[in-house]
């Protein structure tokens, strides 16, 4: 398939369901009681609920879905676009205040929830008279319920071949760290671009086995949402997970070969094994030791000796075979976005054997901009950029973007439009580089850096995953704007002392310059969640309401 004659993401769903088996399991809920789709199954649904979706709105009318992962909601999602319609993705976990001002700012024709729970979160800032309402399950309002539209004896309705690659495919609100969302138009285009620069990625992988993918992050999220177009082109099987808690459970389950996560992920997953690890003694722990330093020697294209290869090739069978196994035992790449991995973290996980690509990305550019490539990882970089967008470092050092992935505009928000882009180019707010092999490598980015006494710039987020490399210190917060030195929240983990904690920021210290050192800390026993407000739904601080709440203690150790 030609990726650049497809008009619509509409197209690319069609043209790939004729290609692949229409019994081919595509969609599987793993939930107690599963729920599995095949192709014929998701196109024939897909164009049922684009009747009654077109019967309802005008071409251009915003759609706007409110639901967790399920089937359903790639289901929705499509049929949106395909009836004329602009999909409006909306988070689960946003607050009152964000639901309030995203129905006003966007003004949907439809909303499609899944269920009564969500439908409770907006309820009071809808009309149910002017804006209708599909639910996939029963709520407590008149609604077009999915399972009665989908039963209708009515004719399947058309494959809409009139949308273009300049059209509006969707909004995405960004989460954000501070203020009300953003809305970003993402055009059919934009986000094709980017499911042509992930499918040369990819390529090498799926040569070898049929891709398989275990979704977790949130369809509403820009990288998520793109990644399911990712998955359409690949002909690849979907499972979507039941929940983070059973996330590594259902791994084994699904058992796939690619997966896509937040750094958060990956730091947690860095944490448990390498608490398993240090519980091994004797042979096993030196055989783990090993196998790390091995590891790490051969991504960094270090050529071992014939006796290091021995070594390795046992290394392989003992340890990084029975890690992989607790993964399914068939993962070729976890790919990381949605922020910065820690460099140590990235070297840890792709020397025991999980391969593990960091790219980069920003929801206006539909997300992704770059990505290591497979067998050619530099882990302190986030890889060269995409074929189809061009990358280049302002005099200041902000990188900046243009190509078709960039977006369409901010909704309703000229000002804040033209002030990110300029001359086609998208100004990301981001601080990089790129290194003579052309990969891209972030250093710094320019709104959340914390500026001290003396003017100096400083990254609060390095200092941050440095110290949650400690198997006590769970998440952390760097402070500091306009003080003359850097002070940090702490949410201990269970069972972890004050001293085990000190004694960690005493080292960690020792890996920083004089003014990116920590001198004072206190810890904190609420940890920063998206249900309190102090995450982001793809799991990064909020630092603007970490500090309205704990403001009067961060002053106090000064």
């Amino acid at each position: 398939m030609e990726i650049s004659k497809i008009n619509s993401l509409v197209e690319l769903y069609f043209k790939k369901s004729k290609e692949v088996d229409k019994k081919k399991i595509f969609l599987e809920w793993l939930r107690p009681e599963k729920q599995i789709y095949d192709w014929n199954d998701i196109s024939k649904q897909i164009l049922k609920l684009s009747i009654k979706i077109k019967s309802l709105i005008k071409s251009g009318d915003r759609c706007l879905i409110l639901s967790e992962n399920r089937p359903s909601w790639l289901i929705s999602d499509i049929a949106i676009m395909n009836a004329g319609g602009i999909s409006v993705p909306i988070f689960t976990t946003y607050s009152p205040n964000d639901y309030k001002y995203i129905l006003n700012d966007c003004k949907p024709t439809i909303i499609i929830v899944s269920n009564n729970v969500q439908y409770q979160k907006i309820k009071s800032f809808i009309n149910t008279e002017e804006i209708k309402i599909i639910s996939f399950e029963k709520i407590d309002t008149a609604s077009f319920l999915m399972e009665e539209i989908i039963n209708e004896n009515v004719q399947e309705g058309e494959i809409n071949y009139s949308l273009k690659r300049n059209m509006p495919a969707c909004i995405i609100y960004t989460s954000g760290t501070s203020g009300n969302p953003k809305g970003v138009i993402l055009s059919h285009g934009g986000i094709l671009a980017n499911c042509e620069g992930a499918y040369d990625l990819l390529k090498p992988l799926i040569k070898k086995r049929d891709p398989v993918f275990l979704t977790w992050l949130p369809l509403s999220h820009s990288y998520e949402h793109t990644v399911q177009f990712v998955q359409i082109l690949l002909g690849a099987k979907i499972f979507y997970a039941e929940s983070l808690e059973k996330l590594i459970t259902n791994m084994s389950e699904a058992k796939p070969t690619i997966m896509t996560a937040v750094p958060r992920f990956y730091q947690n997953l860095f944490n448990k094994i390498n608490i398993n690890f240090s519980k091994q003694t004797g042979l096993k722990k030196k055989l783990i030791e090993l196998t790390i330093t091995l590891g790490t020697k051969k991504l960094k294209k270090i050529e071992l000796s014939f006796s290091e290869k021995l070594m390795n090739f046992f290394c392989e069978k003992l340890v990084r075979s029975k890690v992989k196994k607790q993964f399914g035992g068939r993962l070729q790449a976890f790919v990381s976005g949605g922020g910065a991995l820690d460099k140590k973290i990235g070297e840890f996980l792709n020397a025991i054997g999980l391969p593990t690509l960091q790219g980069y990305g920003l929801t206006e550019a539909s997300p992704v901009v770059s990505c290591n490539i497979p067998g050619q990882i530099q882990v302190e970089t986030v890889g060269p950029p995409f074929k189809t967008n061009i990358v280049k470092i302002a005099e200041d050092g902000e990188i900046l973007i243009k190509g078709e992935n960039v977006m369409l505009g901010y909704w309703n928000k000229k000002k804040e439009t033209d002030e990110v882009i300029k001359d086609g180019w998208l100004f990301t707010g981001d601080i990089g580089e790129i290194n003579e092999k052309g990969n891209l490598k972030i250093t710094d980015r320019k709104k959340e850096l914390i500026v001290n006494l003396g003017g100096d710039n400083i990254s609060p987020t390095k200092i941050e995953n440095l110290l949650c490399l400690s198997e006590n210190i769970k998440q952390s917060f760097v402070y500091g704007d306009k003080k003359n030195y850097l002070v940090a929240l702490i949410v201990a983990e269970k069972d972890s002392n004050k001293e085990n904690i000190k004694e960690f920021i005493e080292i960690t210290n020792k890996n920083l310059s004089l003014i990116e050192k920590i001198k004072k800390f206190e810890i904190i026993f609420e940890e920063f969640t998206i249900e309190n407000r102090m995450l982001t739904p793809t799991l990064k601080l909020k630092r603007k309401i970490i500090l309205e709440n704990y403001k009067k203690l961060l002053e106090n150790l000064y």
